[in-house]
């Protein structure tokens, strides 16, 4: 058990996401960094879609009411138990009493903006249409439907298998598999339904222009600024179904890319979709910074998910050869 002892706006409990209910206009919810969830929870023996804390305003601190291992994925935010300094992207071991403190990520073009607590058998909440992930507009889901708070408590599940141990830790994936445009951010899209609408210049600006990610972003979607998008006519539209991913232009030609708590319904017009295997990026990318665009065909988004799944393979050997290193010694 874990209990909070201070924790920032919109801190939640989050899955891989509730799918199969958007017929129902329940949007998906879970992790904006689905890779981190999905590593921290290999690291614990967890399935990978396990729930976990998700931080994006620091600092957050917990005190572990039992002795427990955990994982952090994530933003590096200097994480420190009981004061000593831990390796990011790894498993460690808490005694009871212990006091975990993940602190403000520091500034930089690389720098990542959410951080991930997985716990043994993941974050023990009711499941909600078939996830524990939070639902804020809906107020279901995760704990009571809402942010976290000082004082609320979490329990671990039931762990499948041991944890890897202290000791390993694993290369984060923005590492082992940067994507920029100069030195900026990047992330791949695929044209959609309406791209052929705006004007060649709009479309040309699209991909050339390194777009803001205003201060109205939030897990619903990323409001961006830059070089305004125009339509060759005007548009009018009737509201149709929408996913994370997708990038919709309102008339200020503005550009909002829908992210994990999006609506599953919008009438604005849809310039292209970030591929899935990108999303991760996206949700990575810090209020404030910048990011490109970089127009990807079909095939390569497939090749790209590819590359995501040979990854978390690769990541999920290691720390079985870990673990069984480690329980022969």
């Amino acid at each position: 058990m874990i209990e909070i002892l201070g924790a920032g706006a919109l801190t939640t409990v989050q899955d891989r996401g509730r799918y199969g209910c958007l017929r129902w206009g329940v949007g998906t919810a879970g992790a904006m960094d689905g890779m981190a969830l999905a590593a921290g929870n290999i690291l614990l023996g967890n399935e990978e879609g396990c729930a976990a804390v998700e931080v994006q305003i620091f600092p957050f601190r917990v005190r572990f009411g039992a002795d427990c291992a955990f994982s952090l994925t994530g933003a590096d935010c200097a994480a420190q138990l009981d004061g000593l300094p831990l390796v990011p992207w790894s498993a460690h071991q808490a005694r009871a009493g212990q006091e975990l403190i993940l602190g403000t990520p520091p500034a930089g073009p690389a720098r990542t903006s959410r951080a991930y607590l997985c716990l043994p058998g993941g974050v023990d909440v009711p499941m909600v249409l078939h996830s524990r992930s939070t639902q804020l507009r809906g107020a279901f889901g995760g704990l009571g439907g809402r942010a976290l708070q000082r004082g609320d408590t979490l329990r671990a599940g039931a762990p499948a298998r041991e944890a890897a141990g202290t000791g390993l830790a694993l290369v984060p994936p923005e590492l082992a598999m940067p994507l920029t445009k100069d030195g900026v951010p990047a992330v791949r899209v695929l044209p959609a339904a309406e791209y052929e609408r705006y004007t060649p210049p709009s479309r040309a600006g699209f991909w050339r222009t390194a777009w803001k990610i205003t201060p109205q972003s939030d897990r619903y979607g990323y409001r961006l600024a830059g070089e305004a998008l125009q339509a060759i006519a005007p548009l009018e539209m009737r509201s149709h179904g929408i996913v994370p991913g997708v990038i919709q232009v309102p008339p200020d030609g503005q550009p909002i890319v829908q992210m994990r708590d999006a609506q599953p319904t919008g009438g604005y017009p849809k310039l292209g979709t970030v591929i899935e295997a990108d999303l991760w990026r996206l949700g990575q990318a810090p209020i404030g910074s910048r990011i490109r665009f970089l127009e990807a065909s079909w095939d390569e988004a497939l090749d790209a998910l590819d590359e995501l799944q040979s990854w978390l393979a690769d990541a999920a050997r290691q720390v079985d050869l870990y673990r069984t290193t480690r329980s022969s010694a």
